[in-house]
């Protein structure tokens, strides 16, 4: 599982920069110098793709977390993730062109379908952690000393 996160990371590493150059060129060929969808995939990739599964991994190497939750949180979010990546590659890059389909309901639904995705998968890690801060609140309980009456 650790190295299923680490591929993941890595990888969505690689679009993240990819995705930058290629905003870059395309604007710059195009001479476009207004606003698109296309200059917020390179942060989302890195963000949400490279930060966010390392910090899941570092949970994974200190087994915060199991690797049975690990997997369905991991599967949902690449998917998540791959969705709203390729509506906003696709809207921002028909933006830059002029198409009028940039503005197509279904493209920015195809983003949103993404986004709430993550949004599962957020509630999946979140439904991992749990069990984690209960096993120490009641840790914490059992550690404190009885309040003195004074």
């Amino acid at each position: 599982m650790l190295s299923r996160i680490y591929w993941s990371a890595a990888t969505w590493t690689g679009i993240g920069m990819v995705s930058g150059l290629y905003y870059r060129e395309l604007t710059r060929a195009r001479a476009f110098d207004g606003r698109t969808q296309l200059a917020v995939v390179h942060t989302h990739t890195l963000v949400l793709g490279t930060v966010m599964l390392l910090a899941v991994l570092a949970l994974a190497v200190s087994r915060l977390l199991a690797e049975r939750d690990l997997g369905r949180f991991l599967l949902v979010w690449n998917i998540g993730l791959a969705l709203t990546a390729g509506g906003l590659l696709v809207k921002g890059t028909l933006q830059v062109l002029g198409s009028a389909i940039a503005d197509s309901p279904a493209i920015a639904g195809v983003s949103g379908l993404g986004h709430m995705t993550l949004s599962g998968a957020l509630v999946l890690l979140f439904m991992a952690l749990r069990p984690l801060v209960r096993a120490d609140q009641t840790a914490g309980e059992t550690a404190r000393p009885e309040s003195v009456s004074a």
